[in-house]
């Protein structure tokens, strides 16, 4: 117990030298930008993800068979949008050339401009979404999540994609704990479906309780903390940026 305790505790605040840097409580902040952006997504947007993609492929089966309340039109969008920005995202990566801060804080540059975006549609179309309003804020929260997952693929800390969570709870069920790392990595897989949870449920609550705006509003300030706070401690080119061990 103490062990997991210690890796909660180093997976939030790490310790100097750790060979991912300040990295774990960054993707933390961007896996609550996922669970903040699909609940307003689903909740606001009809059933359409914009981060998770595995969903929007049922979701796509089940409109192709006439199940009321999919679209086709939105989930193709909801895809092509992902795909955008993973491929502007994989350009940045590229032209990062291995430096994991320059990585980060250029996807989620990128990712806060889109989200700014969907945040100014949303708050001049406080009413009932129009078709336009609809795939305009789909395409915006799609292209920023695919930017957000191309950065988290690249920089490859262990057990925090950021969206994925089938194989973290699967890893939590199935991996054994019988050695310091392993406990140490079964503290950050709880942590991210924590994290999850609480930005999906305090996205749900701003719809339900018709502050919708401010679920998108939420999701900006933690990514634009996480590429300010990125570009911070990358000063003085620490081990960490270059480092994927």
């Amino acid at each position: 117990m103490n062990g997991f305790v210690t890796g909660i505790g180093t997976t939030l605040r790490p310790r100097p030298g750790d060979p991912h840097g300040p990295l774990p409580p960054l993707m933390l902040g961007l896996t609550a930008v996922t669970g903040l952006v699909d609940a307003f997504s689903y909740l606001v947007l009809g059933h359409v993800f914009v981060a998770n993609m595995t969903g929007n492929v049922v979701f796509l089966a089940f409109a192709l068979v006439g199940a009321r309340g999919f679209s086709i039109a939105a989930v193709l969008v909801a895809l092509g949008a992902f795909a955008l920005g993973a491929g502007v995202g994989g350009h940045l990566v590229r032209r990062g050339r291995g430096h994991r801060a320059r990585v980060l804080a250029a996807c989620t540059a990128v990712q806060a401009v889109l989200v700014a975006v969907a945040v100014v549609v949303g708050a001049l179309h406080t009413g009932a979404v129009s078709p336009p309003v609809h795939y305009a804020l789909i395409t915006a929260l799609g292209a920023a999540m695919g930017s957000q997952n191309a950065a988290a693929r690249a920089l490859a800390v262990p057990d925090l994609t950021t969206t994925v969570l089938t194989l973290t709870i699967t890893g939590l069920a199935a991996d054994p704990r019988d050695t310091p790392r392993a406990t140490a990595s079964a503290a950050r897989r709880t942590l991210s479906l924590l994290v999850m949870f609480a930005g999906a449920l305090v996205g749900a609550a701003c719809v339900v309780h018709g502050q919708r705006t401010w679920d998108l509003v939420a999701a900006l300030v933690l990514v634009v903390t996480v590429s300010t706070t990125t570009r911070l401690a990358a000063g003085g080119d620490p081990a960490w940026v270059r480092s994927a061990a």
